[in-house]
C-alpha cells in the first residue's frame, strides 16, 4: 500500500527543517533543502518500522493544505 504524506519545510539558521504535518514526531534538517528531503524520507522509513514493531497505529496521509495570500 502506499501512502503520502505532507512535508513542510522552515528555513532555519542551520539550513532547513521538515517535519511532516500529519505526523509531527517525524522532523529532521539538513544543509540543504534537497538533503533535509532526504532525511525526512529516511526518518519516515524509520519511524513506521518502529510503529509497526511496537503495534502502533500509524498515522493517515494526504492532508489538504492551502495557503491564504493577505497583504501585510
Amino acid at each position: 500500500m502506499i501512502s503520502t504524506y505532507t512535508p513542510k519545510y522552515i528555513k532555519i539558521k542551520s539550513g532547513y527543517m521538515g517535519q511532516l504535518v500529519e505526523w509531527p514526531e517525524v522532523i529532521t534538517e539538513g544543509k540543504t533543502l534537497e538533503e533535509s528531503r532526504q532525511m525526512l524520507q529516511d526518518a519516515l522509513r524509520e519511524m513506521i518500522i518502529a510503529y509497526r514493531q511496537q503495534n502502533k497505529e500509524i498515522p493517515i496521509g494526504r492532508a489538504l493544505l492551502e495557503q491564504i495570500p493577505i497583504e501585510v
